[in-house]
């Protein structure tokens, strides 16, 4: 198949999700047989942190207007799928010119859907959202499953929903060496959000608080001047994709922290969930529904909701925990790959282009 993404930006990891779950998938595609191109408008933020420049094996076309990607509507529009994601720069206008001259498969992939329809709820406009919502489209995914696909059909007239969750790339998030920069007895790798916040307090801060002499390692942008910081918290403004692996591998246990629109609506795994796995790293998790389809409980990674529960899983023997962290690792491989999400969306596609 041919797939043309727009997107928000697969070039930049800063402080967004987005470009580690597309490169993944993206190469995942390509190994597959399949041509790629993503467009992507060069916006002031990401081009300061541009962290990749090329998709091997894929094209990645970067414009500064709109108009530019009009000019080139040749080399797309014969695409067996296009895509329209969410909080694309120019989703209205992608939106737009695929529904009128696109010949196939069109589908919005939204990958913030507790945000879209938290704000919808609000009475808020949401600005990657067509006028005439989804109805439009052959197929809308969405990151989140769950009730959020009814609601997606309910409130935004999708006429075929799906899921397609987070993923992680084995080749590049796997067991590491250990390095003693970020090296600790928990890590938490996460952008501040302040609808996470308390959670952050209550499963990282206070059990740092509680044990002065564990080293405690978070990492992330956006983390205002007045964080509460101790001084066993070693804190870096930004782990670079690559060195995620180490971050991961390099503590006794990592934290997974969801945010309040995620958590709230359930089935909406973290990418780093997967990541952290298939890294080898034990995982603590707050508890969602859904999660249990993901993960066992208790076999595969610890549920945490009180301080006292971050602090007896890590008195709990190192072998016990890296025995967790293989199965953990196990399920992730076999279920929840970059490789397996692309061949659950060419199925979606295929049988989409069958009732478009």
């Amino acid at each position: 198949m041919k797939l043309v993404i727009f997107g928000l930006t697969v070039s930049s990891s800063w402080g967004n999700g987005h470009a580690t779950l597309w490169r993944g998938l993206i190469r995942a595609l390509v190994a597959q047989g399949h041509e790629v191109i993503f467009y992507e408008r060069d916006v002031p933020w990401y081009a300061g942190h541009r962290d990749l420049t090329e998709l091997p094996g894929a094209q990645l076309v970067i414009y500064s207007d709109w108009q530019d990607v009009v000019a080139r509507t040749q080399e797309f529009l014969d695409a067996d799928a296009l895509f329209v994601t969410s909080y694309c720069p120019d989703a209205v206008a992608a939106s737009r010119l695929i529904a009128d001259k696109a010949r196939g498969v069109r589908v919005f992939y939204d990958l913030d859907t507790p945000v879209t329809l938290g704000r919808l709820a609000a009475g808020e406009e949401v600005e990657y959202l067509p006028p005439e919502r989804l109805g439009g489209f052959d197929l809308v995914l969405s990151y989140t499953g769950g009730p959020a696909l009814d609601a997606l059909e309910r409130q935004l007239g999708a006429r075929r929903t799906a899921p397609l969750y987070g993923h992680v790339d084995p080749a590049v998030h796997r067991p590491v060496e250990r390095q003693a920069m970020f090296g600790g007895d928990l890590s938490y790798l996460g952008t501040f959000a302040a609808d996470r916040q308390a959670l952050v307090e209550g499963l990282f801060l206070e059990p740092a608080r509680r044990r002065p002499d564990r080293r405690f390692v978070l990492g992330g942008s956006g983390y205002p001047q007045d964080f509460p910081w101790t001084d066993n918290i070693y804190f870096m403004r930004h782990v670079a994709p690559p060195d995620h692996p180490a971050f991961f591998c390099s503590s006794r246990a990592t934290l997974n922290v969801t945010r309040r629109d995620m958590a709230a609506m359930g089935w909406c795994p973290s990418g780093r969930l997967f990541e952290a796995a298939a890294c080898g790293a034990p995982i603590l998790s707050d508890n969602w529904d859904g999660l249990d389809a993901f993960f066992t409980p208790g076999e595969e990674v610890l549920l945490v909701s009180e301080p006292e529960d971050v602090l007896a899983a890590l008195d709990r023997d190192d072998a016990e925990l890296r025995r967790m962290a293989a199965r953990a690792r196990e399920r992730t491989l076999a279920e929840h790959s970059s490789a397996e999400r692309a061949r659950e969306l060419v199925g979606l596609l295929e049988t989409a282009r069958e009732f478009a």
